[in-house]
């Protein structure tokens, strides 16, 4: 078994175990395996090993790894724009990817609604929280989720799933829990007004048991996966 299976196989373990530890079903939560900076050959080593949902921060990176799988028939990989996302890069987004996870503004919202192109599905969207409140993270205040949702929610090329948050690091579980707690209250209560709503993205290497016990449904995994990440290359 290669390293990137094997790694794989050890987060799959780690999230069965933990959705275990508080009584759900493992396949209440989806893996997304955070490819950014790494080579296609990462990827399909990836997907060999069973990986199908990828997560790219970088827009033309992600561009260029979609086309290329697309170009070789790999047609039913899942590919989610992670990373802030600038106005200008809006369109190649709207045009490539199957989700976007990082919407906190309704003027990016209605561009990607916009920008989607007629012949594809829907965009699945996640609004952005900012659930530490942090100066550093884009994303809006849990208090603002209930009026950008309604709006985002009546874009015709947006399909509203849910949220998305990085909350700052802390290295107690109680404070992970806790911050991850704030985001299903919001997930709960988002859930009971929109029947597309089943998604929370919620979760990274250090805090996945506490996201997947808070309720997150999906978690973002990278360097356990792939190993240390090469920034000299963006």
């Amino acid at each position: 078994m290669n390293d990137i299976a094997h790694n794989l196989a050890q987060v799959r373990d780690k999230i069965s175990a933990a959705a275990a530890q508080c009584g759900r079903a493992p396949e209440e939560v989806t893996l997304l395996a955070v490819s950014k900076t790494k080579p296609v050959s990462a990827v399909e080593e990836a997907i060999a090993a069973g990986q199908r949902a990828f997560g790219e921060n970088y827009v033309q990176e992600g561009v260029e790894k979609i086309r290329h799988f697309q170009q070789v028939g790999a047609t039913d990989l899942q590919w989610h724009f992670i990373g802030p996302l600038q106005s200008n890069k809006s369109r190649l987004v709207a045009e490539h990817f199957d989700w976007c996870h990082t919407v906190d503004r309704l003027r990016i919202a209605s561009r990607l609604s916009e920008q989607r192109p007629a012949g594809m599905p829907p965009l699945n969207v996640l609004i952005q929280v900012n659930i530490s409140d942090e100066d550093s993270k884009s994303g809006i205040s849990p208090d603002a989720v209930d009026e950008l949702a309604a709006a985002v929610a009546a874009l015709p090329g947006l399909v509203l799933r849910g949220l998305m948050a990085i909350p700052a690091p802390e290295s107690e579980y109680v404070r992970q829990f806790a911050v991850a707690q704030q985001m299903a209250v919001a997930f709960g209560r988002l859930k009971a007004q929109y029947t597309t709503v089943d998604t929370l993205s919620l979760g990274m290497s250090d805090d996945m048991e506490a996201a997947i016990a808070a309720g997150s449904t999906m978690v973002r995994i990278g360097t356990a996966i792939f190993g240390a990440r090469d920034y000299t290359k963006q």
